[in-house]
């Protein structure tokens, strides 16, 4: 048996601008970081004449061709493996819609879990690569890149989109002392909504793709501060982190009437009235997570824990996507 898994994420800076409607006219930029929950891929051979694919369904089929689930048919098909005979299930430790990348992560740890099955040495660049082409140019799925190569690569990582498709990856130089404050200081918590990125994306998608001047400044200026938290974190000026974040989240929140909800920004008002600095919802917007920066968190949590919202905790991960084989 194969057992693969890939990090959740979350976005520190520069979200939205890794979409290819934005990056190949402007280049993008952003940081992200992967974190200790995870979405597991376990694969082995069946005695079975057939494809066994478990998640929220179970699918029994005769071949790739005739699964429903989309990720794993392209995946089995790209790798030239439609006809085996497997048994692939995948669980998570956090719900899907949550807004921490979990159909990237998904792509990728299954991705690594057939080539390992394969004996194929595939690096991390070639796993977030494969794993782009599956969900963007195969299943159109109107997304960035952000979610494969934070899962592949793992840390906290600076990624620069370029107009030419490539993608530069450096880590981010902050010292221990403030890896041990951000650690610390930054919470997330559970808003209780799901929901699907693809019709947000689609939103952002479709207007840069029409030039929306509005769309396209507003990436601009979401960008820009990319660049700014990057020079925070690497100065160690974490404070400044948390403004910076509570900007992004208002400027984020003009590109869909959908990014946030009446209950969110009641939500989030509270936090800052109750220690925080700034904060944002994770990912395409909607729902999921709320991510907070506060200096003062033993205050924050209590408020939030009165309000009824669910912290969830975690740490920084810097191993990525990985596999071992029993």
């Amino acid at each position: 048996m194969i057992i693969a898994r890939s990090p959740l994420r979350i976005s520190l800076g520069g979200g939205g601008t890794d979409l290819p409607s934005y990056y190949r006219h402007h280049e993008g930029f952003l940081i992200a970081a992967s974190i200790d929950r995870y979405v597991y891929i376990t694969l082995q051979k069946t005695f079975e004449q057939q494809l066994i694919v478990k998640y929220s369904q179970v699918e029994r089929v005769p071949n790739a061709k005739s699964l429903r689930h989309p990720i794993v048919r392209e995946a089995l098909t790209l790798l030239g493996m439609e006809n085996e005979h497997l048994e692939i299930t995948s669980i998570a430790d956090i719900p899907t819609g949550s807004g921490l990348g979990s159909s990237g992560s998904f792509t990728v740890a299954l991705l690594k879990a057939l080539h390992t099955l394969n004996d194929n040495l595939v690096s991390r660049n070639d796993l977030a690569e494969q794993a782009c082409h599956i969900e963007i140019d195969r299943l159109n799925e109107p997304i960035g890149k952000q979610d494969q190569y934070i899962a592949a690569y793992g840390g906290i990582t600076c990624f620069r989109f370029t107009k030419d498709d490539r993608v530069v990856i450096e880590p981010l130089r902050i010292s221990t002392e403030t890896m041990c404050r951000l650690q610390t200081n930054f919470l997330l918590f559970h808003t209780g909504i799901s929901r699907k990125a693809n019709s947000i994306l689609k939103e952002q998608n479709d207007k840069t793709l029409e030039t929306n001047q509005d769309m396209v400044d507003n990436l601009h200026y979401v960008k820009e501060m990319g660049f700014r938290s990057k020079e925070a974190f690497e100065s160690g000026e974490l404070h400044e982190i948390g403004a910076i974040m509570h900007e992004h989240w208002q400027h984020k929140k003009k590109r869909s009437k959908a990014m946030s909800s009446p209950q969110i920004d009641e939500w989030y008002k509270f936090a800052l009235e109750n220690g925080a600095i700034g904060g944002k919802v994770i990912g395409a917007g909607g729902g999921g997570f709320l991510m907070l920066y506060s200096e003062d968190t033993d205050r924050l949590r209590a408020a939030m824990a009165g309000a009824g919202v669910r912290e969830v905790g975690f740490r920084l991960e810097a191993e990525g996507t990985s596999t071992i084989v029993l």
